[in-house]
Formats: C-alpha cells, structure tokens, sequence
C-alpha cells in the first residue's frame, strides 16, 4: 500500500470514528473499540506498557472525566499498532 492509499484509509478510519462517536471518545467507548472492559482500561492506563504508552498521548482529561482524541485512536487503529 502505498502513502496516499495509506492516508486516504486512515482518514476513512477517523471519519468513521467521528461520525459514531465525536471529536472525542469517553472511556467506555475507547474500552469498547479495544474488546477490554472500562477498568480493564483504566488499570493499563496505570501501568508501564506499551499499550498504555501508546494510549496515553491520546487521553485528554476534562474536569474529572478522561477523555481520547478520535483522531489518534484512528491513526493507532490504522498503524496497527493496537
């Protein structure tokens, strides 16, 4: 594939994304798009891995509420990377 078929999926991916969920998935959505339970989530957010490296750039908290960019879990989703 090459950078142009790449990029024109990864846009389909955040399209996709936005229009089901917004700018902004809350944690419940995130666990769910990643087959895992809310404090499953929560509990790798916590710890050292490379999911949660990764992951992490994403969260956006808001108040008390933590929040994930649609547009970097779509980039990670397309990487492949989770």
């Amino acid at each position: 594939m090459n950078q142009q078929q790449s990029s024109h999926q990864s846009q389909h991916t955040e399209r996709l994304l936005f229009e089901q969920y917004g700018p902004l998935l809350t944690l419940s959505q995130t666990a769910e798009l990643f087959h895992r339970t809310v404090d499953g989530l929560r509990v790798s957010l916590g710890r050292d891995t490379e999911f949660s490296n990764l992951l992490k750039p994403a969260k956006r908290k808001i108040g008390r509420r933590v929040y994930f960019r649609t547009s970097e879990i779509a980039r990670l989703i397309e990487e492949g990377v989770l």
